[in-house]
């Protein structure tokens, strides 16, 4: 039956007048940033990497949209803040993204793929398939460098992808309190570039996992970098032996490793004397500091280095840093076990370590503004292609901060604000027979910015197909 109510919506009287809205605008779109990560990905080459990585099983005579289009809509609707699959079934038909894939953005005939394409695509994903995602992940962030660096520190975390149903390899976590994923995120400390991702089921992972996983990462990056200086570096659940084995056997690269306390009897007793000379040097500077009404200091920190060797350490060249660290709420001693010789204790956690703490920030990036946490599917492997989307999503955000704004406000912007301030613009459509027309807003207040990273776009060459 045909549909004849007019969609209207009402609000209150303005200065006398009443105020309707409806549906009726023609070819407007909310997403004008669609088209600026076009530019992005033409320069990055991130997608056609994936789209190779992906052994595509569909018989080519029933193909609506290639392997490139579908990754190229998934990625861009997630760097523009769409993380669900259902949203595919209504941007298929905006104009936008339709321009952004490389699409006529008023044909009716050149509509996007919908939600269910997606699900199959999938659930069509085979073992082999993720793995070589991941390596694709790896082999752009290695090209992304014009030369070989002299360091690159490879930042290593698990995350935690909460999970409310039936998904396979879901497990209960009791670090969590839930069950999850466990999905493994390296990044480049320095830059913050992304290197690559594994989705884990819940458990934690064991000693030759994690060594398994650098081993095949460090053989990849020596093919390019042979002289590169690397650090791994990481939290106390990677101070396995299995792992500081297989960097030492690199005679280029050292560990910088979070080491946990243990048995009372055992490591800690190491820094007691360091902790109590800081309880004393803490009351004496608190005491003077009242007596002269100064400000009450909050912490004192001694460094030093712990006489401990592991039994199953046996045969490693490891050293064990302690950070003897007092506060007005009480004792916060820390460890650090690392194959670092040339360095003191105190530069070894302040300048190496607790920069580490950086790499929560792209963790968030990653999980509160592009959703790489949303693994509702129920297959694993389809899990593993959502995070996927959602790490590509990252890097198109990483490289356009890098290359079109950089100097600008935006230049140190998370994704969410750049989404909010750039990729959030109205703009009417119109498409001619040579040329497709664009209007914006004219009270705009990022023109200045706009205006910016289309020049910066343009005067780069543009990249030759293939």
């Amino acid at each position: 039956m045909a549909k004849h109510t007019q969609e209207t919506l009402c609000f209150h009287p303005v200065n006398g007048k009443t105020v309707r809205a409806d549906f009726n605008g023609g070819e407007l779109s909310s997403d004008f940033g669609a088209l600026l990560l076009r530019e992005t990905a033409t320069h990055s080459g991130l997608i056609p990497r994936l789209v190779n990585a992906i052994q595509d099983k569909r018989h080519q005579s029933y193909i609506d949209h290639s392997m490139q289009d579908l990754l190229m809509q998934r990625v861009l609707q997630m760097a523009c803040g769409y993380q669900d699959a259902n949203d595919s079934n209504h941007l298929r038909k905006d104009p936008m993204f339709k321009l952004a894939v490389g699409r006529s953005p008023l044909s009716a005939e050149a509509h996007l793929a919908s939600a269910p394409t997606y699900t199959r695509l999938g659930k069509d994903l085979s073992r082999r398939d993720i793995h070589s995602l991941a390596y694709a992940f790896a082999e752009h962030f290695i090209n992304s460098y014009k030369k070989p660096p002299k360091l690159a520190i490879i930042d290593l975390d698990h995350t935690a992808s909460l999970t409310h149903g039936a998904q396979q390899y879901s497990l209960f976590n009791t670090k969590y309190g839930n069950t999850c994923y466990l999905p493994l995120m390296i990044f480049e400390g320095l830059s913050g570039k992304l290197i690559t991702a594994i989705l884990r089921p819940g458990k934690t992972p064991s000693g030759q996992e994690n060594a398994a996983i650098v081993k095949r990462l460090l053989a990849l990056i020596r093919q390019s970098w042979p002289k590169t200086h690397l650090i791994i570096r990481g939290d106390s659940h990677f101070a396995q032996p299995e792992l500081m084995q297989v960097v030492e056997q690199d005679k280029a690269a050292d560990y910088v490793l979070g080491k946990g306390a243990g048995h009372p009897t055992a490591l800690r007793p190491q820094s007691d004397e360091s902790m109590a000379e800081a309880r004393r040097c803490l009351q004496e500077r608190t005491a003077n500091a009242r007596s002269n009404d100064l400000a009450i200091p909050y912490r004192v920190r001694i460094y030093g280095e712990a006489n401990y060797q592991a039994k199953s350490w046996k045969g490693l060249n490891t050293r064990v840093i302690y950070k003897a660290e007092v506060n007005q709420m009480g004792d916060n001693p820390r460890f650090v076990v690392t194959s670092i010789t040339n360095a003191s204790a105190q530069c070894i956690h302040e300048q190496f370590y607790c920069p580490r703490g950086q790499d929560e920030n792209y963790i968030k990036h990653l999980k509160n503004d592009l959703s790489c946490d949303r693994t509702s599917d129920m297959s694993f492997r389809a899990n593993a292609l959502r995070m996927y989307y959602a790490c590509a999503a990252y890097v198109m955000h990483y490289e356009m901060r890098a290359i079109a704004l950089k100097g600008t406000e935006l230049e140190k912007a998370q994704p969410s604000t750049v989404i909010a301030k750039l990729f959030k613009i109205a703009v009417k459509v119109v498409e001619y027979k040579d040329r497709v027309k664009l209007h914006l807003p004219s009270s705009n207040p990022m023109k200045e910015v706009l205006q910016r990273i289309t020049e910066t776009f343009t005067a780069l060459p543009f990249p030759k197909p293939g």
